[in-house]
């Protein structure tokens, strides 16, 4: 018997060495041990792309094993030479980018190098450079998959709730407005705590200001779609008799903590004027009730400055300015991609960032400021990456805008998003492949060339009339619709983990893998503000 195993042990190593040998003398024979990697040893085979994974697509200073080693030790050195700021934070500033999944990430900071000329990869973000990064958990109370409503409830407000609530927990249920005007089932948020603190508290968003994202900072509903009296009574909400169903906008101007805001920057004038009135982008309003918010916010806040475009956010006197209202949009804003030729006008994001900054600052005891990327989201859902992307490094710049205005000893800087999107990049595309195109170097199975970027649902598909998918060739463009796999009218959230990023006070707290709805109470602690621990009794700095 034990011959037997020991002949048993010499075939199996006599098979093996032959394996190796045959891997150095013919690259597919590779597959033979490795079925799971066999469309990219195929590829290989083929002399007329094999090309495209030579060395001359790696860079000449890649190529030593030096550049990598000393690459490294630069690294090492900054995070052993970092410090910990045990400080109190002054400041807080949370960016959000709406869907910016870790696949959104990655091929933004590609596209971000493939503009200025490099292969991408080697590409750094404004955020990749934070010291602190972790893992957060999106999941709400009742789904796998979040909506941007229950998300935005946990990372405001510190508690998990249903998908469709704002500022309201799991007790409420969708549609019911008796249910989320009850006390006991509404939240507050880290906008008040940092109100009740003395902070002064501001939102910047590229949505309306209505929308999802920065509404849980002020209002409690049981249908996000509420953002006016209208939505309302088109949502058909279960009131009870005699109750007031406040929607979103009429929460925001009239209740706290919303009329207490110091800035409020975003798009959706209509959800604020009566229908009888036209905006300032020759839009009618939306409201049924005859209630013009924005002339109601004007007369409590008869200091308050309020603009309408870039030009007049640019004339703002900041060091006079307590109040700031701009609303530069009927709806959301413009995609920046078409807003620089269609709406010249349109404030960008790092406009609106500068502009809250420096309206905030003049408070000594400090301020808490929500900045939205928002229309990322938005991109993906309309599976049109490019837009996506380019939304993304929008939201990058506002990011590094809020650095160069700030001190990082005395302000914390959180970066995230809400939750992820099915985008991947996908296939054996080579160094450099243009991100938003074609895979240069594979084709499918049936010789057809196909997008580095893919949706697992959207709306395009690209068959023909036989189920084959077509040609991609010529349907590249700025504006295209990318490819998916399930046919949907648009595309979908995902459930996996989005990741976080700080710097500044207590910045290593966010580390490792958070439940969304802790990441408030961090920022309180962090501060100093809310009902929670509070680092100020152990160290008032």
């Amino acid at each position: 018997m034990i011959a037997v195993r020991n002949d048993f042990y010499k075939f199996l190593f006599f098979v093996t060495l032959t394996l190796m040998f045959f891997r150095v003398l013919d690259v597919d024979c590779v597959a033979i041990g490795d079925p799971y990697h066999k469309e990219l040893f195929d590829a290989i085979g083929q002399k007329e792309r094999i090309l495209f994974y030579e060395n001359r697509l790696t860079p000449e200073k890649e190529r030593s094993t030096e550049f990598w080693l000393e690459e490294a030790q630069r690294y090492v050195k900054e995070r052993v030479t970092g410090s910990f700021n045990s400080q109190k934070a002054k400041n807080i500033i949370l960016l959000l980018g709406d869907g910016m999944s870790i696949a959104t990430i990655t091929a933004a900071r590609i596209l971000k190098g493939q503009r200025q000329g490099c292969s991408g990869e080697e590409s750094i973000l404004t955020f990749d450079k934070f010291p602190f990064t972790g893992l957060v958990k999106t999941y709400c109370t009742n789904g796998q998959t979040p909506d941007s409503a229950c998300t935005a409830t946990a990372y405001l407000c510190g508690v998990k709730t249903n998908v469709m609530m704002l500022g309201v927990n799991a007790n409420v249920q969708n549609n019911n407005c008796s249910d989320s005007m009850n006390k006991e089932h509404q939240i507050d948020s880290i906008v008040q705590w940092a109100q009740k603190a003395g902070k002064s508290t501001g939102l910047v968003t590229t949505t309306t200001i209505t929308h999802a994202s920065p509404s849980a900072g002020y209002a409690h509903v049981a249908n996000r779609l509420w953002e006016c009296d209208n939505d309302i009574n088109t949502m058909g909400a279960i009131i009870g008799p005699g109750e007031e169903c406040k929607d979103i906008a009429q929460q925001l101007i009239t209740s706290e903590p919303g009329k207490n805001l110091n800035v409020i920057l975003g798009g959706g004038m209509g959800k604020f004027l009566p229908k009888h009135k036209v905006d300032a982008f020759g839009v009618k309003g939306e409201r049924r009730d005859g209630l013009d918010l924005i002339d109601h916010w004007q007369s409590n806040n008869p200091q308050g400055i309020f603009v309408r475009n870039l030009e007049e956010l640019e004339k703002v006197d900041f060091n006079q300015t307590k109040q700031l209202l701009g609303l530069f949009h009927s709806s959301h804003l413009e995609y920046y991609s078409k807003a620089k030729v269609e709406r010249p006008k349109q404030p960008r994001l790092k406009d609106m960032t500068k502009a809250a900054i420096k309206t905030l600052e003049k408070n000594s005891e400090g301020y808490f400021l929500f900045i939205e990327g928002g229309r990322i989201d938005h991109g993906h859902h309309e599976t049109k990456a490019a837009y996506a992307l380019d939304e993304t490094l929008e939201f990058d710049e506002a990011i590094q805008t809020a650095l160069d205005l700030t001190d990082h000893r005395e302000t914390l800087i959180v970066v995230t998003s809400d939750h992820s999107h099915t985008m991947t990049i996908s296939g054996y595309p080579s160094r450099g492949n243009p991100i938003l195109g074609l895979n240069e170097r594979d084709l499918d199975s049936d010789g057809v060339p196909y997008s580095v970027l893919n949706y697992a649902i959207g709306p395009q598909q690209y068959m023909d009339s036989n189920g084959k998918r077509l040609d991609l060739t010529n349907f590249i463009s700025d504006n295209m619709i990318f490819p998916s796999y399930i046919k949907a009218l648009m595309g979908t959230h995902a459930g996996e983990d989005v990741a976080i990023f700080a710097r500044g006070p207590q910045a290593d707290l966010f580390s490792g893998t958070l439940q969304q709805n802790v990441i408030p109470h961090l920022m309180a602690y962090a501060a100093c503000i809310g009902n929670g621990l509070h680092l100020c009794k152990q160290e008032d700095v």
